[in-house]
């Protein structure tokens, strides 16, 4: 079993707890305007087997303390679920914390084989970052190219489940920051049972290079990072803080 993969970080501290040893998958069915990592979405990457990734993974074992382990991130990761599911049986036998940073676009709740395989993967991951784009539809759609639908109907998934997630929301100026839809966003993770932690992540620019290395229109040309009261205000909505 091999897995197409962009790069990797040893010592994330972003892409949850503690510090973690994060692999960047390649691909992805979205084109998230603001996404920093374009170089992901299309092409093969670099094939590693299975043992060749937990092998980098143990070497920093000692460092992941309680918390710590492996993040699968991208791209998609779970374009690549049997890759993550064989991976993170190999290193659950080691004790190693896991982790995907997930759309939860692969879901589709109509297959029954792809509900087995992410049922599969539910018994070996022990945290889903769960990003949430936009509450409403048509400008998920605008924002990614795409319904959020399989989004949403993979949060009731991992909460009927009983699997810990962390809701992720990268807030963006005349994007996904205005008060009723935050509002609504919110409502929506109040159904869900499971959520432990959620993130509101403030837009930045620093992908925007890449864009103009691989030829391609940066879709958000002009739009500043939120400020710091936007970013304040986010997070009192989505977390329900006074």
């Amino acid at each position: 079993m091999t897995g197409r993969i962009h790069s990797f970080e040893s010592f994330g501290t972003v892409d949850g707890p503690g510090i973690r040893f994060v692999t960047f998958m390649q691909g992805c069915p979205l084109r998230c305007q603001y996404c920093h990592n374009p170089d992901t979405w299309t092409g093969e990457g670099t094939q590693y087997s299975v043992d060749e990734v937990a092998s980098r993974v143990m070497k920093y074992k000692n460092y992941f303390g309680d918390k710590g382990g492996i993040t699968l991130s991208g791209g998609e990761p779970l374009l690549q679920i049997d890759f993550a599911i064989e991976l993170f049986t190999a290193l659950k036998k080691q004790g190693i914390h896991t982790c995907v940073d997930t759309s939860g676009f692969t879901f589709d709740r109509s297959n029954a084989e792809i509900v087995a395989k992410h049922q599969k993967l539910l018994e070996v991951c022990d945290l889903f970052l769960l990003d949430i784009k936009h509450i409403d539809d048509e400008a998920h759609k605008d924002l990614t190219g795409q319904t959020n639908a399989r989004t949403l109907d993979f949060a009731k998934f991992l909460s009927d489940n009983g699997k810990p997630m962390w809701i992720r929301h990268v807030l963006v100026p005349t994007k996904t920051d205005d008060d009723g839809a935050l509002k609504r966003l919110k409502a929506f993770i109040d159904t869900l049972k499971t959520v432990e932690k959620v993130e509101v992540l403030p837009y930045h620019t620093m992908g925007e290079v890449k864009y103009e290395k691989l030829g391609i229109a940066y879709p958000l040309k002009g739009v500043q990072p939120p400020s710091k009261e936007r970013v304040i205000n986010a997070r009192k909505i989505l977390r329900g803080e006074d």
